[in-house]
């Protein structure tokens, strides 16, 4: 599945409000997409029930809490749920690594690429609403050992992440 393809499965309620146009939406609901079938793999393995649920919830939150603060009629609260949602957004991350001997390399490598890109938008859209900068260091991601099967040579591009989608 690619990202076009799920696209055209989304009911036009949902794209035809407002809030469609905000890229880190349709990206978080998109994550949220790839999690079902993520979470079905991971529900197989009784080791990992709590993992599932705690990344079906946590990916569910990132998009849920951009609607509800696209919503708020102040910048601070906006700015406030957009912070919930990246808070959700690096949870799931940390869940997706803790699910990675399960969901297996290329899968876990794509998530967690795709939750950088969702958390880096996450980054930007939050000072605007408060009018003001973050005071967070830029921190430079790496990967895990584990993680090093994967080819490297691909860029981190947000269009490749799309395209080349891997399901478990």
């Amino acid at each position: 599945m690619t990202y076009e393809e799920w696209e055209r499965t989304v009911p036009e309620e949902l794209k035809r409000d407002v809030l469609w146009r905000m890229e880190a939406y349709r990206l978080a609901l998109f994550a949220a997409e790839l999690g079902w079938y993520d979470v079905t793999k991971l529900m197989k393995d009784r080791r990992t029930w709590g993992v599932a649920d705690q990344l079906y919830r946590s990916l569910g939150s990132i998009s849920a809490n951009l609607a509800e603060g696209y919503s708020r009629g102040s910048g601070r609260d906006r700015a406030r749920f957009y912070e919930y949602s990246l808070g959700s957004a690096r949870e799931s991350r940390d869940w997706y690594y803790k699910g990675r001997h399960i969901l297996g390399p290329t899968v876990t490598a794509h998530r967690l690429r795709l939750l950088t890109q969702v958390i880096r938008l996450l980054l930007t859209m939050i000072p605007q609403q408060r009018g003001r900068t973050l005071g967070e260091a830029p921190v430079p991601y790496g990967t895990s050992s584990v993680l090093e099967t994967v080819p490297t040579d691909e860029p981190d591009d947000l269009e490749i992440l799309l395209r080349d989608v891997p399901l478990p």
